[in-house]
């Protein structure tokens, strides 16, 4: 079993910044990857930002030049910056941490963006 502990979220207005971290324990084993999803009211869960086993980073289109994940000095913790936000980017942010054919999920953390 994998926990998923996220910190950081918040309200800001547009063009503010907000850092959101993930810290992963328990039974870590066949990191696969690891990063941050997003999901909107009525919308689906949509990638943001992943981490893959080569230490590679894949953003969405939207985000990119904004957001910067990055690998904490932890093996199991990962962080993302995210400037000049958007109205759009409004949504509850979930950590992933994918284990081989597992997936686990943090509990979510709000981002609220104000015009």
């Amino acid at each position: 079993q994998v926990q998923l502990v996220e910190a950081g979220g918040g309200s800001v207005q547009a063009g503010g910044s907000l850092r959101l971290s993930c810290a992963g324990s328990g039974s870590i084993s066949s990191f696969s990857g690891m990063g941050w999803y997003r999901q909107a009211p009525g919308k689906q869960r949509e990638l943001v930002a992943v981490l893959d086993t080569s230490y590679r980073t894949t953003y969405t289109d939207s985000v990119k030049g904004r957001f910067t994940l990055s690998r904490a000095s932890a093996l199991n913790t990962i962080n993302l910056q995210m400037n000049s936000l958007k109205p759009e980017d409004t949504a509850v942010y979930y950590c992933r941490y994918d284990a081989g054919p597992l997936a686990y999920w943090g509990q979510g953390t709000q981002v609220t963006v104000s015009s």
